[in-house]
């Protein structure tokens, strides 16, 4: 095989290989909107069937009960596979932009065509980090289910300390959904620092000439 050959039998396998990565980047997105749908989906059918609970006393307390802690395991479930799906989306992302590098040194005019050879900036960073964490499916999802956690924690308040202490019991909600909150973020954080090292390694490499 010479060298023009080799050259395009690494073009094919490339070529396909992006079609891979693109399909498998797509189910990511599939998976990660199906997830959270379905933790939505449950938490607004629970909040129905609340709602006709709480027209008896006696049957909210232990309805309340069951249900707030079965949807709070839920969403913690959820949350935690949506930060992995999105680290493994911006695997995905890292190959199919080295490749498009391969694309890119084909010939001077596809430069022209595949973008920038290095990334100069990244529109989802343009306001930092932060902002960017706080922004995606996992954190919207989980912001939600602390809310939920937070409600419950709310009513367990008030039940063991009495209607006397209401805004105690809102206080003792509200801090328990910001520490969960701090949590979280700081746990996504830790899981999308594991993913840096693939997703480096997988980034187009700069060539010195």
């Amino acid at each position: 095989m010479d060298e023009k050959e080799r050259q395009s039998a690494l073009l094919s396998a490339l070529t396909t290989e992006h079609f891979v990565l693109q399909t498998a980047s797509s189910a990511t997105v599939s998976e990660a909107t199906a997830r959270a749908s379905i933790y939505i989906m449950s938490l607004s059918t629970s909040v129905v069937a609340m709602g006709f609970a709480s027209q008896s006393r006696d049957a909210f307390g232990p309805f309340a009960a069951s249900v707030l802690p079965a949807l709070f395991l839920l969403g913690v479930f959820t949350v935690v596979r949506l930060v992995d799906v999105g680290g493994e989306y911006m695997h995905y992302l890292a190959r199919i932009a080295r490749i498009r590098s391969y694309y890119r040194a084909l010939n001077p005019e596809a430069a022209d065509y595949f973008g920038s050879e290095r990334r100069r900036s990244i529109p989802s960073l343009q306001l930092g980090p932060s902002i960017a964490f706080l922004t995606t499916t996992s954190s919207m999802v989980a912001f939600i289910n602390n809310v939920v956690a937070g409600a419950g924690i709310t009513l367990l308040a008030r039940w063991l300390l009495g209607a006397h202490d209401t805004l105690l019991s809102v206080l003792l909600g509200v801090g328990s959904v910001a520490a969960l909150m701090a949590v979280f973020l700081a746990y996504q954080k830790w899981r999308f620092s594991m993913f840096e090292p693939a997703v480096a390694s997988a980034e187009p490499q700069e060539k010195n000439d």
